[in-house]
Protein backbone atom coordinates (compact mmCIF):
# COMPACT_ATOMS: atom_id res chain seq x y z
CA UNK A 1 0.00 0.00 0.00
CA UNK A 2 3.11 1.95 0.91
CA UNK A 3 4.10 1.57 -2.43
CA UNK A 4 1.01 2.53 -4.14
CA UNK A 5 1.07 6.10 -2.24
CA UNK A 6 4.75 6.65 -3.54
CA UNK A 7 3.96 5.38 -6.86
CA UNK A 8 1.15 7.87 -7.26
CA UNK A 9 3.04 10.95 -6.10
CA UNK A 10 5.32 11.09 -9.53
CA UNK A 11 1.99 10.87 -11.47
CA UNK A 12 0.59 14.05 -9.80
CA UNK A 13 3.54 15.95 -9.47
CA UNK A 14 3.80 17.28 -13.09
CA UNK A 15 -0.03 18.87 -12.68
CA UNK A 16 0.87 21.07 -10.00
CA UNK A 17 3.67 21.92 -11.56
CA UNK A 18 2.32 23.25 -14.45
CA UNK A 19 -0.74 24.81 -12.56
CA UNK A 20 2.06 26.73 -10.71
CA UNK A 21 4.28 27.66 -13.99
CA UNK A 22 0.60 28.54 -15.90
CA UNK A 23 -1.32 30.27 -13.24
CA UNK A 24 1.69 33.44 -13.10
CA UNK A 25 1.79 33.36 -17.03
CA UNK A 26 -1.92 33.71 -17.28
CA UNK A 27 -2.13 36.54 -14.96
CA UNK A 28 0.50 38.35 -17.04
CA UNK A 29 -1.19 37.44 -19.73
CA UNK A 30 -4.42 39.66 -18.14
CA UNK A 31 -2.64 41.99 -16.90
CA UNK A 32 -1.05 42.74 -21.00
CA UNK A 33 -4.36 42.72 -22.46
CA UNK A 34 -6.00 44.78 -20.11
CA UNK A 35 -2.83 47.76 -20.58
CA UNK A 36 -2.99 46.97 -24.00
CA UNK A 37 -7.31 47.56 -24.03
CA UNK A 38 -6.18 51.11 -21.89
CA UNK A 39 -6.79 53.94 -24.11
CA UNK A 40 -3.65 55.89 -24.85
CA UNK A 41 -3.29 59.76 -24.78
CA UNK A 42 -3.06 61.07 -28.68
CA UNK A 43 0.34 62.21 -29.70
CA UNK A 44 -0.04 65.79 -31.25
CA UNK A 45 3.03 67.19 -32.64
CA UNK A 46 3.71 70.15 -35.18
CA UNK A 47 1.68 68.36 -37.66
CA UNK A 48 -1.42 68.27 -36.19
CA UNK A 49 -1.99 70.63 -33.17
CA UNK A 50 -4.98 72.26 -35.15
CA UNK A 51 -6.63 69.31 -34.23
CA UNK A 52 -6.97 71.07 -30.22
CA UNK A 53 -9.25 74.05 -32.26
CA UNK A 54 -12.41 71.69 -32.67
CA UNK A 55 -14.21 69.76 -29.72
CA UNK A 56 -13.09 68.97 -26.48
CA UNK A 57 -9.37 68.02 -25.37
CA UNK A 58 -7.53 67.78 -22.33
CA UNK A 59 -3.88 67.82 -23.62
CA UNK A 60 -0.56 68.25 -21.32
CA UNK A 61 2.57 69.09 -21.99
CA UNK A 62 5.64 66.31 -20.66
CA UNK A 63 9.30 66.00 -21.03
CA UNK A 64 10.97 62.65 -20.31
CA UNK A 65 13.00 63.85 -18.03
CA UNK A 66 10.96 65.62 -15.84
CA UNK A 67 9.96 63.90 -12.91
CA UNK A 68 6.81 65.25 -12.15
CA UNK A 69 5.18 64.21 -15.49
CA UNK A 70 6.76 60.73 -14.85
CA UNK A 71 4.55 60.32 -11.40
CA UNK A 72 1.95 61.75 -13.49
CA UNK A 73 2.51 59.68 -16.28
CA UNK A 74 -0.01 56.56 -14.84
CA UNK A 75 -3.06 58.73 -13.84
CA UNK A 76 -2.56 60.52 -17.29
CA UNK A 77 -3.15 56.98 -19.02
CA UNK A 78 -6.06 56.12 -16.45
CA UNK A 79 -7.58 59.46 -17.54
CA UNK A 80 -7.09 58.79 -21.31
CA UNK A 81 -9.30 55.66 -20.68
CA UNK A 82 -11.72 57.44 -18.57
CA UNK A 83 -12.20 59.62 -21.38
CA UNK A 84 -13.18 57.22 -24.05
CA UNK A 85 -17.19 57.43 -24.69
CA UNK A 86 -17.10 60.56 -22.77
CA UNK A 87 -17.30 63.18 -25.27
CA UNK A 88 -13.41 64.27 -24.56
CA UNK A 89 -10.43 63.48 -25.79
CA UNK A 90 -6.98 63.29 -23.88
CA UNK A 91 -3.88 64.14 -25.16
CA UNK A 92 0.00 64.77 -24.77
CA UNK A 93 2.59 66.70 -26.24
CA UNK A 94 6.48 65.86 -25.77
CA UNK A 95 8.64 69.54 -25.80
CA UNK A 96 11.63 67.49 -26.67
CA UNK A 97 9.97 66.53 -30.42
CA UNK A 98 7.89 69.15 -30.60
CA UNK A 99 9.88 72.46 -29.19
CA UNK A 100 7.50 74.84 -31.25
CA UNK A 101 4.64 73.82 -29.80
CA UNK A 102 6.10 74.63 -25.92
CA UNK A 103 6.50 78.30 -27.42
CA UNK A 104 3.28 78.18 -29.66
CA UNK A 105 1.38 77.69 -26.00
CA UNK A 106 4.17 79.42 -23.89
CA UNK A 107 5.14 76.81 -21.51
CA UNK A 108 7.46 77.73 -18.76
CA UNK A 109 6.54 74.80 -16.25
CA UNK A 110 6.00 70.91 -16.59
CA UNK A 111 3.78 69.69 -16.79
CA UNK A 112 1.51 71.92 -18.33
CA UNK A 113 -2.15 70.89 -18.78
CA UNK A 114 -4.65 72.87 -20.86
CA UNK A 115 -8.51 72.27 -21.27
CA UNK A 116 -9.69 73.15 -25.11
CA UNK A 117 -13.22 73.23 -26.13
CA UNK A 118 -14.53 74.28 -29.61
CA UNK A 119 -10.73 76.56 -29.77
CA UNK A 120 -11.23 78.24 -26.34
CA UNK A 121 -7.53 77.18 -24.12
CA UNK A 122 -8.08 77.32 -20.12
CA UNK A 123 -4.88 76.39 -18.07
CA UNK A 124 -5.53 73.67 -15.73
CA UNK A 125 -3.40 74.46 -12.43
CA UNK A 126 -5.52 71.85 -10.08
CA UNK A 127 -4.27 68.23 -8.50
CA UNK A 128 -2.96 66.26 -10.81
CA UNK A 129 -4.58 62.59 -10.02
CA UNK A 130 -7.01 60.95 -11.05
CA UNK A 131 -9.97 62.19 -9.11
CA UNK A 132 -9.10 65.35 -9.61
CA UNK A 133 -8.88 65.27 -13.30
CA UNK A 134 -12.36 63.69 -13.81
CA UNK A 135 -14.08 66.02 -11.17
CA UNK A 136 -13.21 69.12 -13.37
CA UNK A 137 -14.37 67.47 -16.41
CA UNK A 138 -17.82 65.66 -14.59
CA UNK A 139 -18.61 69.31 -12.91
CA UNK A 140 -17.54 71.56 -15.96
CA UNK A 141 -15.45 73.53 -13.45
CA UNK A 142 -13.30 74.51 -16.71
CA UNK A 143 -16.34 76.87 -17.17
CA UNK A 144 -15.27 79.40 -14.04
CA UNK A 145 -11.19 79.81 -15.41
CA UNK A 146 -10.38 82.22 -17.73
CA UNK A 147 -9.85 81.73 -21.08
CA UNK A 148 -6.15 82.56 -22.63
CA UNK A 149 -6.16 86.19 -24.09
CA UNK A 150 -6.51 86.69 -28.09
CA UNK A 151 -3.13 87.66 -28.18
CA UNK A 152 -1.64 84.47 -26.71
CA UNK A 153 -3.86 82.35 -28.43
CA UNK A 154 -1.66 79.43 -30.51
CA UNK A 155 -3.32 79.81 -33.68
CA UNK A 156 -2.85 83.85 -33.50
CA UNK A 157 0.26 85.66 -35.74
CA UNK A 158 2.27 86.70 -32.73
CA UNK A 159 2.52 83.20 -31.32
CA UNK A 160 3.15 81.64 -34.92
CA UNK A 161 6.50 83.87 -34.47
CA UNK A 162 7.21 82.64 -31.56
CA UNK A 163 7.04 79.16 -32.55
CA UNK A 164 9.14 79.37 -35.33
CA UNK A 165 12.20 81.22 -32.87
CA UNK A 166 11.68 78.36 -30.38
CA UNK A 167 11.88 76.03 -33.74
CA UNK A 168 15.41 77.83 -34.62
CA UNK A 169 16.59 77.39 -31.27
CA UNK A 170 16.08 73.80 -31.12
CA UNK A 171 18.07 73.65 -34.59
CA UNK A 172 20.72 75.89 -33.67
CA UNK A 173 21.33 73.85 -30.39
CA UNK A 174 21.28 70.69 -32.25
CA UNK A 175 24.27 72.35 -34.72
CA UNK A 176 26.40 72.98 -31.55
CA UNK A 177 25.95 69.99 -29.76
CA UNK A 178 27.19 68.73 -33.30
CA UNK A 179 29.84 70.63 -33.46
CA UNK A 180 31.03 69.80 -29.96
CA UNK A 181 30.85 66.41 -30.15
CA UNK A 182 32.94 66.45 -33.62
CA UNK A 183 36.09 68.04 -31.58
CA UNK A 184 35.36 71.85 -31.82
CA UNK A 185 36.11 74.08 -28.69
CA UNK A 186 32.80 75.60 -27.25
CA UNK A 187 34.37 79.30 -27.39
CA UNK A 188 35.06 78.14 -31.10
CA UNK A 189 31.60 77.32 -31.62
CA UNK A 190 30.03 80.09 -29.94
CA UNK A 191 32.63 82.23 -32.05
CA UNK A 192 30.93 80.78 -35.78
CA UNK A 193 27.17 81.85 -33.93
CA UNK A 194 28.12 85.04 -33.58
CA UNK A 195 29.85 85.95 -37.22
CA UNK A 196 26.89 84.28 -38.76
CA UNK A 197 24.04 86.51 -36.72
CA UNK A 198 26.03 89.53 -37.90
CA UNK A 199 25.70 88.67 -41.59
CA UNK A 200 22.66 87.10 -41.18
CA UNK A 201 21.73 90.40 -39.75
CA UNK A 202 23.80 93.20 -41.89
CA UNK A 203 22.03 90.72 -45.27
CA UNK A 204 18.60 91.00 -44.01
CA UNK A 205 18.94 94.95 -42.76
CA UNK A 206 20.09 95.51 -46.66
CA UNK A 207 17.13 93.60 -47.85
CA UNK A 208 15.01 96.02 -45.50
CA UNK A 209 16.10 98.77 -46.90
CA UNK A 210 15.57 97.62 -50.69
CA UNK A 211 12.32 96.75 -50.33
CA UNK A 212 11.50 100.24 -48.15
CA UNK A 213 13.40 101.75 -51.26
CA UNK A 214 11.45 100.09 -53.85
CA UNK A 215 7.84 100.42 -52.30
CA UNK A 216 8.54 104.06 -51.22
CA UNK A 217 10.78 105.47 -54.11
CA UNK A 218 12.01 108.87 -53.22
CA UNK A 219 10.94 112.29 -55.01
CA UNK A 220 13.66 113.35 -57.31
CA UNK A 221 14.50 116.95 -56.66
CA UNK A 222 14.00 119.49 -59.47
CA UNK A 223 16.93 122.22 -59.97
CA UNK A 224 15.55 125.47 -59.33
CA UNK A 225 17.43 128.15 -60.57
CA UNK A 226 17.79 130.90 -58.03
CA UNK A 227 16.10 134.52 -59.74
CA UNK A 228 18.12 137.58 -60.59
CA UNK A 229 18.06 140.61 -58.13
CA UNK A 230 17.52 144.06 -59.69
CA UNK A 231 19.37 147.13 -58.38
CA UNK A 232 16.41 148.31 -56.99
CA UNK A 233 15.31 145.32 -55.22
CA UNK A 234 19.26 145.01 -53.98
CA UNK A 235 18.68 148.53 -52.42
CA UNK A 236 15.23 147.69 -50.95
CA UNK A 237 16.92 144.75 -49.24
CA UNK A 238 20.36 147.11 -47.69
CA UNK A 239 17.68 148.85 -45.72
CA UNK A 240 17.34 148.10 -42.37
CA UNK A 241 14.03 147.35 -41.31
CA UNK A 242 13.11 148.89 -38.05
CA UNK A 243 13.00 146.47 -35.01
CA UNK A 244 9.87 146.20 -33.35
CA UNK A 245 9.26 149.07 -30.44
CA UNK A 246 10.52 152.14 -32.81
CA UNK A 247 8.78 154.55 -35.11
CA UNK A 248 9.72 154.84 -38.39
CA UNK A 249 10.76 159.01 -39.47
CA UNK A 250 10.07 160.24 -42.45
CA UNK A 251 12.66 163.32 -43.75
CA UNK A 252 10.08 165.12 -45.55
CA UNK A 253 8.38 165.73 -42.06
CA UNK A 254 11.70 166.51 -40.84
CA UNK A 255 12.11 169.27 -43.23
CA UNK A 256 8.53 170.91 -42.80
CA UNK A 257 8.84 170.56 -39.06
CA UNK A 258 10.24 174.93 -38.32
CA UNK A 259 12.91 175.32 -36.04
CA UNK A 260 12.76 175.81 -32.17
CA UNK A 261 14.95 178.61 -32.29
CA UNK A 262 13.56 180.45 -35.12
CA UNK A 263 10.15 180.44 -33.88
CA UNK A 264 11.59 181.92 -30.43
CA UNK A 265 13.40 184.84 -32.81
CA UNK A 266 9.58 185.71 -34.09
CA UNK A 267 7.76 185.89 -30.99
CA UNK A 268 11.30 188.83 -29.59
CA UNK A 269 10.31 190.68 -32.58
CA UNK A 270 6.65 190.68 -32.06
CA UNK A 271 7.31 191.98 -28.35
Amino acid sequence: MNLQIISRVPRSFPMYYNISVCLPLLLLVLTATSVLAMKKAVDVAEENWKWLLADEWMVAFVAPWCPACRRMHEAWQEFSDFSENKGFTVAKVDITKNPGLSGRFMVTALPTIYHVSDGVFRQYRGARDLDSLISFIEQKKWEHIKPISKWKHPSSLQMTIVAKFFEWSYHIRAIHTYLVDQGIPYWASYCLFALATVIIGAVLGLMIVACLDYVFPGRPQEYQQAPEVTEREGSDLEEEEPSQGTTKIDRGDIKDKPDNKTNKKKSKKID
